[in-house]
C-alpha cells in the first residue's frame, strides 16, 4: 500500500489527533504563547483585585512594604499566585523561580508586576543539601538583599510537606541578617483545588480581599542547628496562623 493509500485508510479522527500533537509542542514552546498566557494571568489578577475591596482588618500592603524595607516576605505554596498583584511597583522586590520549562510562564507573569526574577532549582532543603541551582538561587537572593532590595519566597517546598517551612528560607535569613515577614492573602470568593498537594487556591472576583503580615522573625547570624530549627518551626506556626486569620477576615469572622 502506497503512502497516499495509507493516509486515506487512516481514520480522520486519528489524523487530526496526530496533526494536533505535531503542532502542540511548538506552540507551547513559543515566546509569543508564553507571553500571551502570562499577560492573561496578569489581567485576571488585576481584575480580581479591582473587584475585591479590602476587608476591614486587612493590612495596607504599601505601608507594610514601606515599613519593612530590605526584608524577606514568606508565603505558602498554593496561596502565592495573587500576591504580586498587591505589590507596589515602586518597591524594589526580587524572587526566585524554578528553571523548569513549566515555570517560565510563571516567571514572565511575575516580571510583568515589576518584580525581578532569579531562575534556579532547589534541592532537598530539609536534608540541608542543595543542588547547584538551589545554591545559585540562594546566592542571588542574598545579593539582592545586600543591594537593599526585598525578596519574596515560598516557605514550603514540593519535596517536603505542604504548609511546613523548609530550611532554605531560614538559611537565607541567617546569611543575610534580614528578617522574615510572614505574608498571607485571601479572598471571600475562592476555589480551593483539594486534589493538589498544596491545596492551590484560585481567588475569584466580586468579593472581599485581605492581605495580612505577621511580626518579623529574626535569625541570628550565629544561629546553630537547634536555633535554626526553632525559627523554622516558628515560621511554620506564624504562616499557618496568619493564613487562617486572612480567611477569617474575608469571611467576616476576623
Amino acid at each position: 500500500m502506497d503512502e497516499t493509500a495509507k493516509q486515506l485508510s487512516t481514520p480522520r479522527k486519528v489524523r487530526k489527533t496526530s496533526l494536533w500533537r505535531s503542532i502542540r509542542q511548538p506552540i507551547k514552546d513559543s515566546k509569543f504563547f508564553k507571553n500571551f498566557v502570562a499577560g492573561v494571568a496578569v489581567a485576571y489578577v488585576r481584575f480580581v483585585r479591582l473587584t475585591n475591596p479590602m476587608a476591614k482588618g486587612s493590612d495596607d500592603p504599601s505601608k507594610v512594604f514601606e515599613d519593612n524595607p530590605n526584608s524577606i516576605f514568606a508565603l505558602w505554596h498554593g496561596q502565592h499566585f495573587f500576591v504580586p498583584g498587591y505589590h507596589p511597583r515602586h518597591d524594589p522586590m526580587a524572587t526566585m523561580i524554578s528553571r523548569s520549562a513549566d515555570a517560565e510562564i510563571n516567571a514572565l507573569y511575575v516580571e510583568k508586576f515589576g518584580i525581578k526574577v532569579f531562575r534556579a532549582s532547589g534541592g532537598r532543603e530539609r536534608e540541608k543539601t542543595f543542588e547547584k541551582g538551589g545554591v545559585r538561587g540562594l546566592i542571588a537572593m542574598k545579593k539582592a538583599l545586600d543591594q537593599g532590595m526585598s525578596v519574596t519566597t515560598i516557605a514550603d517546598i514540593p519535596s517536603g510537606t505542604a504548609r511546613d517551612a523548609g530550611m532554605g528560607i531560614i538559611t537565607l535569613a541567617k546569611l543575610s541578617g534580614k528578617p522574615i515577614v510572614p505574608t498571607a492573602l485571601s479572598t471571600s470568593r475562592r476555589k480551593v483545588l483539594e486534589g493538589t498537594w498544596d491545596k492551590t487556591t484560585i481567588n475569584l472576583p466580586f468579593g472581599r480581599s485581605a492581605i495580612l503580615f505577621g511580626d518579623p522573625i529574626h535569625v541570628s547570624r550565629e544561629a546553630d542547628d537547634a536555633e535554626m530549627e526553632a525559627r523554622r518551626q516558628e515560621l511554620t506556626t506564624a504562616l499557618n496562623q496568619i493564613s487562617k486569620r486572612a480567611m477569617m477576615t474575608v469571611d467576616g469572622r476576623g
